[in-house]
This record gives structure tokens, C-alpha cells and sequence, in this order.
């Protein structure tokens, strides 16, 4: 019974992130995340345009607070936003820029956004990039383009965890265009990078040692007196 309240719980935030996803478009959305309070439950969407999600005197908010409620059945719904520091860093962020300027100019300039997107990551400080588009571009047979610049890596718990990646479509009048993202980000720590560290020399004193006083040569004192007794005991006599 537990686990099912588990996967219930699980499913209803995925529905619940795919909803503010699907609701919010061309606001640099990067992805949501869900927190339950004692209050109620807490949803912080990060994006990097978070004037847009507010609208005007905060009315879009309120609408998607009012929405989030009666369609997910939430107590209270309260929605914090977030802005994304670097969105140039960000695979979601990046995905709906192309996707954006796929649409906007159609798939004729593809590769002039593709090299534009690329630059623009690598001068913000990352690792490496990889973009890949599919579809019918530019001819009516689909094809597969890859536009890649500096290091990523593609195998390893590092490609797993620490590469982000993001996939999105563009919708065009030729056709739907699919989109794949993956950025290595600058403050990733790979296991084979090795760091050399200076240690400081340390001089060990010398430990000057006593000279040891070597033992006299003779009998002992004790057979001496016994010596001396011995002789006395002699001249009495």
C-alpha cells in the first residue's frame, strides 16, 4: 500500500510538471520542481525570463495557481520562481532557443543557428556541446545533422548524471523537427582529471647523541670488600 502512494505521488508530479512545460512557452522554461510543505505543496519553476510567467500585477500566476488547483486536485498551490543564472549552461533553455529560431526563420538557416547556439554555449564556459537535428532538413528526405564543439563525454556514471540533456520538437510546415541537446557544464569534476600538489620540503634535525661512558675495567666493589675482610680476618689471627 505504501509503494502504490509512492508511484501515485510520483505520477501526479510528472503530470504536473509536463502541464507547466506544455503551458509555458517562449518564457525560457528550464524544468520544475515540486516540495511538500506543511502548508501545502510548493512548485518552483526555474526559468530565465520569470518577468513573462508573472504577467502583469502577477495575473498569469494567479490563473496558473487557480488552474494547477482544480485539474490536479491541490490544497495549496503555492508557485515560487526561480531565475536560471547562466541559461546559455542550460540544455532546456538552449533546446527552446533553437526550436524558436527554427521556427521563426524555417529550416533553411539550420546550420546558421546550429554554429550561432554552439558558439554561444562554448563562450559561456562549458566543457563541450552536442547538437543534433532530424527531420526533413533542408531536403524532403529526413536526414540527421550534428553540430559538436569541445569535450563530452558519452559513456560513464559522468554521462548519466553529469551531462545535461534536453530534447524538443519543432513544429514546421514541412514537417516536425527533433531536436537533442547535451552540454557538459564547466564545474563537473571527471575522475581522470588529476591535480598535482606541492608539498613542502621538511628538514629533519640532526639528533646529536651523547658519548656514552664506557665501563672501568676491574673487579667489582663488592668483591673487593669481601677481599678487604677476608685480609683483616687474616692479620688478627
Amino acid at each position: 500500500m505504501i509503494e502504490r502512494k509512492f508511484v501515485a505521488q510520483k505520477m501526479k508530479e510528472f503530470q504536473i510538471q509536463e502541464y507547466i512545460t506544455q503551458s509555458l512557452e517562449n518564457v525560457g522554461h528550464s524544468h520544475t520542481k515540486m516540495v511538500k510543505t506543511p502548508l501545502g505543496e510548493k512548485i518552483i519553476i526555474y526559468a530565465s525570463r520569470p518577468g513573462l510567467i508573472v504577467g502583469r500585477k502577477g495575473q498569469n500566476i494567479r490563473q496558473l495557481t487557480k488552474t494547477l488547483k482544480k485539474r490536479f486536485d491541490l490544497e495549496n498551490p503555492q508557485i515560487e520562481i526561480s531565475e536560471v543564472e547562466n541559461p546559455n549552461l542550460d540544455a532546456n533553455i538552449v533546446a527552446e532557443k533553437i526550436v524558436d529560431a527554427l521556427e521563426k526563420f524555417g529550416s533553411v538557416k539550420f546550420k546558421a543557428i546550429g554554429h550561432k547556439i554552439m558558439t554561444d554555449v562554448m563562450r559561456s564556459g562549458a566543457l563541450g556541446i552536442e547538437i543534433v537535428v532530424g527531420g526533413k532538413v533542408p531536403s524532403a528526405r529526413a536526414k540527421s545533422w550534428r553540430f559538436y564543439s569541445g569535450y563530452l563525454k558519452k559513456c560513464g556514471d559522468i554521462a548519466i548524471v553529469g551531462v545535461k540533456k534536453a530534447n524538443a520538437q519543432a513544429k514546421l510546415k514541412t514537417g516536425i523537427i527533433g531536436i537533442k541537446v547535451k552540454i557538459m557544464p564547466p564545474d563537473i569534476k571527471l575522475p581522470d582529471d588529476i591535480q598535482l600538489v606541492e608539498q613542502k620540503e621538511t628538514k629533519a634535525e640532526e639528533i646529536k647523541e651523547e658519548p656514552k661512558e664506557e665501563p672501568k675495567k676491574g673487579k667489582p666493589k663488592k668483591a673487593r670488600k669481601k677481599k678487604d675482610e677476608s685480609e683483616r680476618t687474616e692479620t688478627n689471627e
